[in-house]
């Protein structure tokens, strides 16, 4: 998607200020917000991919205006708003404003009558996400192959950054095949398919002001790519 948030390559934002010691949260409400966000991955066709696709349809000003956990709280939101789990008017004062039916745990958005228990929600969570999928189709390109990335400027999320299309560049390392972001953030079905591991020069995307002798490794879809 062609946004603010595909900011790989653009300057005028100032330096990159790096803090040491970084605290994992400033603020005890950005925990929470990463708490959230871990939670909302029992919403009913909510994907490491939606996520990331409700954060590029900010509203640039909105976007560039909030710090990292901001933007994750406010794509948390619409999830919720769009799952019917909770209302703008409870968002809005900070609290329920339905009761709860007696004791009786709210049903999940998929109708399963029996929520997921915390300590193996806890345990799902610690073993994290596997996208790596298994696909018939043999791969289109071996390793050191040439290749140029599509020009591509799709309407909704993909993984090809701006700065990196239409470039030319070799097949570094093949990854195995995995699930496709490009279709899985719009609910279109994981159409899994071949990753590559893609070296470009640096002076192929940032002219003869870069160094000649650097390189940038990009990990890329199959579709992403054409034979050079």
């Amino acid at each position: 998607m062609n946004s603010v948030h595909d900011m790989g390559g653009m300057d005028g934002f100032g330096p990159v200020v790096f803090e040491q010691n970084e605290p994992v949260f400033h603020e005890p409400w950005e925990a929470r917000v990463f708490g959230i966000a871990l939670s909302a991955r029992g919403i009913s066709g909510w994907t490491l991919d939606t996520s990331r696709h409700s954060r590029e349809v900010m509203p640039p000003a909105l976007y560039l205006s909030l710090s990292y956990y901001q933007r994750w709280l406010v794509g948390r939101e619409a999830a919720l708003l769009s799952a019917d789990m909770v209302r703008l008017e409870e968002l809005q004062a900070g609290q329920a404003s339905r009761p709860p039916d007696g004791d009786k745990p709210p049903t999940p958005p998929d109708g399963d009558k029996s929520p997921t228990p915390p300590d193996k929600l806890l345990a799902g969570l610690a073993k994290g996400y596997n996208a790596e999928r298994q696909v018939d189709a043999a791969p289109r390109f071996a390793v050191g192959d040439a290749v140029v990335t599509r020009n591509i400027h799709p309407a909704g999320h993909t993984r090809l950054p701006r700065y990196a299309r239409d470039k030319a560049g070799r097949i570094h390392a093949r990854r195995g095949a995995f699930v496709l972001p490009d279709s899985n953030a719009h609910g279109r079905g994981e159409s899994p398919e071949h990753l590559y591991c893609v070296e470009i020069a640096a002076r192929a995307l940032w002219g003869e002001a870069a160094a000649a002798r650097d390189k940038v490794y990009l990990d890329l879809w199959e579709s992403y790519l054409r034979a050079a």
